[in-house]
């Protein structure tokens, strides 16, 4: 297996800057300082064992969680908050929204609306949330459709699916509304190993054409072929990075030796 060829502009300005994030639930600290910088174009994969912040942190991201101390950066806005007056004031719910139609995320259950067919699930939020047209939005949709490789179960409804068919919907979902950057929380664990292989592949097409990514997976294979840069976190605070080939092959750390060690 070989690593996917593509361009990255490291040398641009990062979509998404992390800065020092802090995030405790309660008396419990799960992010202890993240700083972490994702260029456009960048496919980060982020490892870890349960309970290391890395699902935390995607959400933090995302604004689904809030953040106790530093800051979080996509596209040059601080998600969740504005300056004003020279001080930080928190967005409106509508506010954070618009953050959000920037950024795409698919997690680990598909979260489709079962009572909607699976073109219906995909321009829900282009022309509820977004105002998009709806022939637009359904021109797009089968676009997406046909980019995951389903075109022939736009008027299936998600029960008629199988779990990985289910995923790539939620991904031609999540890129309904254009996003600039694509989370995927574990898009892969709650899926029989069968099928696994279908949804990895649709995530490796994204990452060919060079859309930005930060998936949290467990998928060593995945990491090795389509990052083009590991994460591994553990305790709420990033211990390595850098390219698949040194962090997945000759990994430094002994907490980062001892995960790696289970699986290879």
């Amino acid at each position: 297996m070989t690593a996917l060829v593509k361009e990255v502009a490291v040398d641009a300005k990062p979509l998404v800057q992390a800065r020092n994030v802090h995030k405790a639930f309660d008396q419990l600290e799960v992010l202890k300082g993240i700083d972490l910088d994702v260029a456009p174009g960048e496919v980060v994969v982020v490892l870890g064992p349960s309970g290391s912040g890395k699902s935390t942190f995607l959400r933090c991201i995302n604004h689904l969680e809030s953040i106790q101390q530093g800051f979080i950066e996509v596209d040059g806005e601080q998600i969740g908050y504005r300056v004003k007056n020279d001080r930080l004031e928190k967005l409106t719910d509508n506010g954070i929204a618009k953050q959000r139609r920037k950024i795409g995320m698919v997690f680990q259950q598909f979260n489709l609306y079962p009572h909607m067919t699976v073109l219906q699930n995909i321009i829900e939020a282009p022309v509820g949330v977004h105002g998009e047209s709806r022939k637009d939005a359904i021109e797009n949709a089968r676009q997406l459709l046909k980019r995951v490789g389903l075109s022939e179960k736009e008027g299936n409804y998600p029960r008629q699916l199988s779990g990985g068919q289910q995923q790539r919907v939620a991904i031609a979902r999540a890129l309904a509304i254009k996003p600039k950057l694509m989370l995927f929380d574990e898009p892969t664990s709650a899926l029989d190993p069968e099928l696994v292989g279908e949804v990895l592949a649709t995530m490796k097409d994204l990452a060919k054409q060079g859309l930005t990514m930060i998936v949290v997976t467990h998928e060593i294979g995945f990491a090795k072929e389509a990052a083009d840069r590991v994460v591994f976190m553990d305790g709420g605070v990033i211990v390595e990075q850098g390219k698949p080939e040194d962090v997945i092959g000759n990994p430094q750390h002994p907490r980062t030796q001892a995960f790696l060690s289970r699986f290879l």
